[in-house]
């Protein structure tokens, strides 16, 4: 068995998202107001908090990060917000002290991120989580489906180098309409 420190250091790449019935996590003009299509969702306990209790960092894309700095409320992540981003220079100054900016690929990142002393890491981003995929770096997928069909917009998942078999370790219903499926990638052993 492995030891308690052992375990905090081992490397896992989570994902936390919610979609429309097809597939998209934002509309044709990247917008998410399609997620209160159920107007009591923002009453319900979804899991976010036990979720995000488990991981040491954020790693957002460009376009999830000016989303949520877009909203009108306070910054409220307690825990360390990496963005990536090929194309920012720097940080908005109103988040320097709160997001940190790096570039590169996926092995880039996570040695960037690692080098910190970050190992739980909760990815967001269409293209970013994308990116993981294609290099089989997500472990864990919770998926929460919204009774909406949106014909069109930012796909979750994006064409792939290989099959990647995950096992479903749990399905909820909330409020008899929204579905979340919580997924744990399936690896080979050694």
């Amino acid at each position: 068995m492995m030891p308690d420190n052992m375990k905090q250091n081992k490397p896992i790449n989570k994902v936390f998202i919610a979609t429309s019935m097809d597939g998209y996590i934002a509309d044709r003009d990247g917008g998410i107001g399609w997620l209160d299509t159920i107007p009591e969702i923002n009453t319900i306990d979804s899991g976010y908090d036990a979720f995000t209790s488990e991981i040491d960092a954020f790693v957002f894309g460009r376009v999830t990060f000016e989303t949520l700095c877009s909203f009108d409320m306070d910054w409220f992540y307690t825990k360390p917000v990496f963005v990536v981003s090929n194309t920012l220079d720097e940080i908005p100054q109103k988040y320097k002290d709160k997001a940190f900016l790096i570039k590169g690929t996926v092995p880039e990142i996570l040695a960037h991120v690692h080098q910190k002393g970050y190992y739980r890491l909760y990815i967001d981003g269409g293209g970013l989580i994308q990116n993981f995929l294609k290099e089989d770096m997500i472990d864990e997928l919770v998926i929460t489906t919204i009774p909406v069909l949106l014909g069109g917009g930012t796909p979750l998942f994006s064409s792939l180098p290989e099959q990647l078999n995950f096992e479903c370790k749990r399905t909820t219903l909330y409020l008899d309409a929204i579905v979340q499926n919580h997924y744990v990638r399936k690896r080979q052993s050694l």
